[in-house]
């Protein structure tokens, strides 16, 4: 278990044999659709981004800093998964295929392995099969 520590997660006790009752468990949220009309504006909150690209528009870095700048603050960007399912549940074939595409919803799990969304988990598992060996 000693791989799995490195990235912060813990086993379950009766995998491990511990009496840690606390675990880093990660598990993957469904989300099911409310059947609520959602607004595009819904599934995100943008705000801390903008403030972000305002201030790296007025600093004095040079223009290529400013294009790095500008990529990092992409991850302040929040999006409303619970949101984005509902939008997702009436949006037309062509965004839905998009939004799977670019993994704001996950249908088919064997098709997230295929385009590597899951690579991750995977990698975990295969450290922990090797911990049991």
């Amino acid at each position: 278990m000693k791989q799995l520590d490195l990235f912060g997660f813990e086993m379950p006790v009766e995998q491990t044999g511990s009496e840690n009752k606390y675990s880093k468990k990660v598990s993957t949220p469904i989300y099911t659709p409310s059947g609520r009309p959602t607004s595009i504006y819904e599934c995100y909150d943008h705000q801390k981004y903008l403030r972000m690209i305002r201030r790296i528009d007025e600093s004095n870095v040079s223009e290529e800093e400013k294009y790095f700048l500008k990529l990092a603050a992409t991850r302040h960007i929040i999006f409303n998964f619970e949101r984005i399912a509902d939008y997702y549940a009436s949006a037309s074939k062509e965004m839905q295929e998009l939004m799977e595409k670019s993994a704001l919803v996950i249908i088919d799990f064997d098709k997230a392995i295929e385009e590597g969304f899951v690579q991750l988990n995977d990698k975990m598992r295969r450290l922990y099969e090797q911990e049991l060996d």
